[in-house]
């Protein structure tokens, strides 16, 4: 690698962690100022880096064009399956990973329990929104605005005597995923099955996918469903990390 192109590596990783002045940088780097600014000047000729009025250097508009464009290009499915595979093989339960799409919950894959019970849930069809864990995780992390008209959109059947029919009730579930960052299904959308949903964000800290344990009574009841929320979480932090999110980010963004 020529001496140049590390520097230049050394500067961007270096303002990665906070905005830099020239002279920082020159002594991080163990050289002239002058040679740190011919490199800064080219960088910020493409828009890799920038500086404010004191002459602190920090990264450029561009850095965070090509960021972004390289974690739309990661399929999260591929991304997911590892950490949904260890999931599914750890606890034995059926495992969903679902996104929005065109105002619906879409399962987009799937572990079947590894017990001989297996669930009605499909890959490609939609999961419903007022009575499924992924459905509840997706929806609250739309904008609060959105919340009234999806509620009213939907036209609620009834699966069990523990669904959700209405739109007020609803909207109460929806604030309380919101506010404990989790989502249940109590025997809301089969009888006798409990199900946690937990979200996965992007490197913006965006909800971009919701997954899921499944789990007949049966085998788990509720409050041990409950139990295993952690791993559940682990799992989503883990394929939330692939994309760039940053668990430690919880405080400010949300769980």
């Amino acid at each position: 690698m020529s001496q140049s192109l590390l520097r230049a590596l050394t500067i961007l990783t270096s303002l990665g962690d906070d905005s830099k002045s020239l002279d920082q940088l020159a002594t991080q780097l163990d050289v002239h100022k002058s040679t740190v600014l011919r490199l800064l000047r080219t960088m910020e000729s493409e828009r890799f880096v920038s500086h404010d009025e004191e002459h602190r250097y920090q990264l450029g508009s561009r850095f965070f064009e090509l960021a972004n464009h390289a974690l739309e290009q990661r399929d999260i499915r591929t991304l997911a399956r590892p950490h949904l595979s260890a999931l599914n093989s750890s606890t034995g339960q059926t495992i969903h990973l679902a996104t929005y799409e065109a105002g619906d919950a879409i399962y987009i894959d799937k572990f079947d329990a590894i017990q001989s019970v297996r669930m009605y849930s499909r890959v490609g069809r939609p999961a419903p929104l007022h009575c499924t864990a992924v459905g509840k995780v997706l929806v609250s992390s739309r904008p609060r605005a959105e919340w009234r008209e999806i509620a009213e959109r939907i036209t609620y059947p009834r699966f069990t005597e523990r669904t959700i029919t209405t739109p007020d009730k609803y909207i109460e579930e929806l604030e309380l995923v919101a506010s404990q960052g989790y989502a249940e299904d109590h025997e809301e959308h089969e009888s006798f099955v409990n199900c946690i949903g937990v979200p996965i964000r992007n490197g913006t800290g965006a909800v971009v996918a919701a997954v899921s344990m499944s789990v007949p009574d049966m085998l788990l009841d509720h409050d041990q469903v409950l139990a295993t929320l952690p791993q559940v979480r682990a799992a989503a932090d883990a394929i939330s990390a692939e994309l760039g999110w940053s668990p430690q980010l919880r405080r400010t963004k949300g769980s």
